[in-house]
Parts: structure tokens; C-alpha cells; sequence
């Protein structure tokens, strides 16, 4: 079995990302079979995994999947390679409010260890306190290593080598500043992988910076199997929408998980993908229409002219088809979109819903749901869990039926979610698997 490592985190910004893909890129140009998971919610940073190993990321949330889909996926990303590379989410320890689905909730679920990538800069000495409170933290969790990052130099370097020296933890190496290396952001995380300038000289500076700054030989000795049992075959995490399922996908479109196409595939479901932002409409054979999540708020006047597209999403709504919208595509199906410089945009109308980017208000969360009314979905109650991320808000929603009940990852009530007038529906929640009703 492959074995794993984890490169984790104090926060968010620390830079974990470029030691993981430099570290990615590194192994396979050094012929080692290297896999990625990314821990929890994000569909942006596994793009940039399989850009830089050349195999598919698979998400690993052990707070919103159920055991079995833990264990299933976490034996797919094994398969075929010798060390699997995890990239932690936001901090060690951040998750849910109860520690679910943190970086330390799946060391602990997997027996993979910790690298601390610590960002050093403005710091000295007094790196020997954060790395002693996140070692005491949770003693059961796994902390092995650390690599500095944003290094000011030689000098600087030595100050944080003899700080960590008491510590029983592996200084794996220290990575200088470097403005070569930097992955631009915007409102939901990162720039798309697609999306970017050179995405290829961008993964290889940081492979460079990997190679001449990092003890990857020792980072791959601390490495561990899996604790978990072996998976069984991956059963879909959210019953197949259709026989025949066109899925929306360009740089628009990309907030969906593979593995949950994956799942449709293995349940014996045909799905092919189509771009709005070429103007291409979903097959007319297609019994199910996807619009996942993505940026389509960048692309509101581009996609409110492509005639071909919104013809296309009317007709399967009218032929009867499944119409299924997550965020970005849940607003795409209503009746129009204010962007951010204050201008509506038609969309598709086969929603009754208005919404608005104009003045971003940021909703973020773990979600657990359940389905209001018995549908392609399942029964009535059956219950899904999910996420929210997003800086939209609905103007109007007049008319239809909402689509779930829902609740936090506290488990507190926060009303209805979504629309659903006959077989169209959306929300702004990215469901990620079945779960037990709330």
C-alpha cells in the first residue's frame, strides 16, 4: 500500500501550496510514482495537483463524506504509486467547529504524518513557541516535520534551525523569498490552474525551489501507510441525475468533484460535458443538465449572449430533462445576475431567482441537508452533506419550492435552501455525499 505525508499548515497563506506542488513535480521528474489528496472542500488546488503529477487529485473531507467514501477514495489515490502527497486545508486544526474534516482530523483517520509548512517571515527564535503549541495541541496527531518558508537568508535560516533543534521534529528545509513563485488569488481562492499565464514555468520554478531547499529524501522517509482498511469499488456519493447526464465545463463551469462523475460512471450513467462559455448547448439526447459552480459571475455578459447555450438549457427544462444547478450554476439558472460593476444580465429563467454579486457578502460553511420534496435527488428527507462558498446573495426568489432544509455543521437550523420548480432545481450548497438525515 502507497505510503503518505501531509503537508499541513498554521494558516491559510503560508504557503503550502507551492511546497506541495513543487514537491509534486519534483518526485515525478525524479521517477518516484507520486498521488495527491487534498484535504476537505476546494476544487481549485487539485487542478494544479494533477498539473504538477500528472495523476487525477482526489478530496479526502471527513466531515462531509461518509466512511466508506473516505476509505474508497483514499484506496484509488494509492493505487498505481509509492507516496501520496496530501495538501492540508486552511490550518492544522480547522474544520468544523468540533475539529471535523481538519487536516488533523484526517492525519489522525489515516496515520499519515505531518510537515508544518511554517511561513518564517518577520519571525525568529520565537518559531520554537508556535511549533511546541501545535506539537502539544493534539498529541495524537502525527507532527514529524517542518519546512520554513519565506526565508530572509543564510542567517535567518540558522536562527530557525536552532529554535526547532529541542524539538523532536525534522527540519526538512527552509525556502528563501522568491517572487517567481506565486499563485495570484482572487475572491473564491485561487486563480483556476486553467486560467493561469504559465501554468507549466510556474509548476517548474517551484519543483526548482523544492529540489535546492528540501530534504525530499528525508520528507519520504517519514512517510506512512495508510491506517485505514481498504476501500471497497466507489459507490456514487450522489444518486445519477440521469441515464444520459451533460455536464457544463470550461472556466465558467469547474467547481465539480470528478470522483462524483466517477460514481455516476460506476452506476452505469453516460456523461459528456459542454461548454457555455463556447456557446454550446448540452446534447438534446441528454436526460440530465449539470451546471456546476465555478466564476460564471466573470463571464455574466459573455454568457447572457450565448444564444446557443440558453436555448439549449430551456429546451432540456421543457423536454422534461433533469436541470441541476450548484452556486455559480444555480445562478445561472435563474432569470438574471447582477454582476460586480452593478449591471443585470439574462440568464436561462428556468428559475424564478435574481441574484446579486453587486455588494459581496461572503457565506462559508459545512452544510447538511435535506431534500423537501421526493425527486431525481432521492426520497423526500433523504439528506446529503455539503459546502457554501460563495460572495453572491438572492435578490428574489418568488415562486417555486424550496429544495432542502438545512442545517450547519453545528447542526443548527438555517431555513430552506434553493428552488425547485418541476425538474429544475438548484442551490448555492456543492454537494459532496450521501449522509444520515439530520
Amino acid at each position: 500500500m502507497a505510503r503518505g505525508v501531509l503537508i499541513a499548515a498554521p494558516a491559510s497563506g503560508s504557503g503550502k501550496t507551492v511546497v506541495t506542488l513543487g514537491l509534486l513535480r519534483h518526485l515525478r521528474d525524479t521517477g518516484v510514482a507520486a498521488a495527491s489528496i487534498k484535504v476537505g472542500p476546494d476544487f481549485i488546488d487539485p487542478a494544479f495537483h494533477t498539473a504538477a503529477s500528472g495523476r487525477p487529485c482526489l478530496n479526502l473531507d471527513t466531515w462531509a463524506m461518509r466512511p466508506q467514501t473516505v476509505r474508497a477514495l483514499a484506496t484509488l489515490a494509492g493505487e498505481g504509486t509509492e507516496i501520496i502527497v496530501g495538501e492540508g486545508v486552511m490550518g492544522l486544526f480547522d474544520g468544523a467547529p468540533d475539529g471535523a474534516g481538519s487536516t488533523a482530523d484526517v492525519a489522525l483517520s489515516t496515520g499519515w504524518p505531518v510537515v508544518l509548512g511554517v511561513d518564517a517571515k518577520g519571525m525568529g527564535a520565537s518559531v520554537a513557541a508556535l511549533l511546541e503549541g501545535f506539537i502539544a495541541h493534539r498529541r495524537d496527531v502525527a507532527l514529524r516535520g517542518v519546512i520554513f518558508n519565506r526565508v530572509g537568508g543564510g542567517r535567518h535560516g540558522e536562527i530557525l534551525r536552532a529554535a526547532a533543534a529541542p524539538l523532536d521534529l525534522a527540519v526538512l528545509g527552509c525556502l528563501p523569498r522568491s517572487l517567481d513563485v506565486h499563485l495570484p488569488n482572487r475572491h473564491l481562492g485561487l486563480v483556476q490552474a486553467v486560467e493561469h499565464p504559465d501554468l507549466e514555468a510556474f509548476i517548474a520554478a517551484a519543483a526548482d525551489l523544492v529540489a535546492r531547499h528540501v530534504d525530499v529524501a528525508g520528507l519520504r522517509a517519514l512517510a506512512q501507510p495508510s491506517r485505514l482498511p481498504r476501500g471497497e469499488a466507489l459507490a456514487p456519493p450522489i444518486t445519477p441525475l440521469g441515464q444520459h447526464i451533460a455536464v457544463a465545463w470550461d472556466a465558467a463551469f469547474a467547481f465539480a468533484y470528478p470522483f462524483i462523475e466517477d460514481g455516476w460512471r460506476a452506476a452505469g450513467a453516460e456523461v459528456a460535458t459542454f461548454s457555455p462559455l463556447a456557446d454550446e448547448a448540452p446534447d438534446t439526447a441528454a436526460d440530465a443538465v449539470i451546471l456546476p459552480g465555478g466564476y460564471p459571475e466573470l463571464y455574466a455578459g459573455h454568457l447572457a449572449g450565448n444564444g446557443r447555450f440558453l436555448a439549449g438549457v430551456r429546451a432540456a427544462a421543457a423536454r422534461g430533462a433533469v436541470v441541476y444547478g450548484e452556486c455559480g450554476g444555480y445562478m445561472v439558472l435563474g432569470r438574471g445576475l447582477i454582476d460586480g460593476h452593478g449591471a443585470r444580465h439574462a440568464l436561462a429563467g428556468v428559475l424564478p431567482l435574481e441574484t446579486s454579486f453587486a455588494e459581496p457578502r461572503l457565506t462559508l460553511g459545512y452544510r447538511q441537508v435535506a431534500v423537501r420534496e421526493g425527486g431525481p435527488l432521492g426520497r423526500a428527507g433523504a439528506a446529503f452533506r455539503g459546502h457554501e462558498f460563495h460572495f453572491a446573495h438572492t435578490v428574489s426568489a418568488e415562486g417555486g419550492h424550496p429544495l432542502f432544509t438545512c442545517r450547519d455543521a453545528g447542526g443548527a437550523e438555517t431555513g430552506d435552501a434553493g428552488l425547485r420548480v418541476g425538474c429544475c432545481m438548484g442551490s448555492f450548497i456543492h454537494l459532496v455525499d450521501q449522509a444520515d438525515a439530520p
